[in-house]
């Protein structure tokens, strides 16, 4: 079976926290009196800035996993 790159994995991995997060302010701001508004701009908010959170932390984590040698270290 052939093995994903480490950019798929590592994006399966961020979006997928990010996504957790988000879920998780939704959840927790429908239980107050919010809009829907604030709720889904809240929720984008908190997907986009953990996934530039998380990119940068997440790729070199899977690629020293995965065995795979990044671009500064292939020279």
């Amino acid at each position: 079976m052939k093995q994903l790159p480490p950019a798929w994995v590592s994006a399966f991995i961020y979006v997928g926290i990010s996504l957790a997060a988000a879920g998780t302010f939704l959840g927790v701001t429908t239980a107050r009196d919010y809009t829907w508004v604030a709720r889904a701009g809240g929720a984008a908010w908190i997907f986009l800035l953990s996934t530039i959170i998380l990119m940068p932390l997440v790729i070199p984590a899977v690629r020293k996993r995965l065995g795979q040698k990044g671009r500064d270290e292939r020279m």
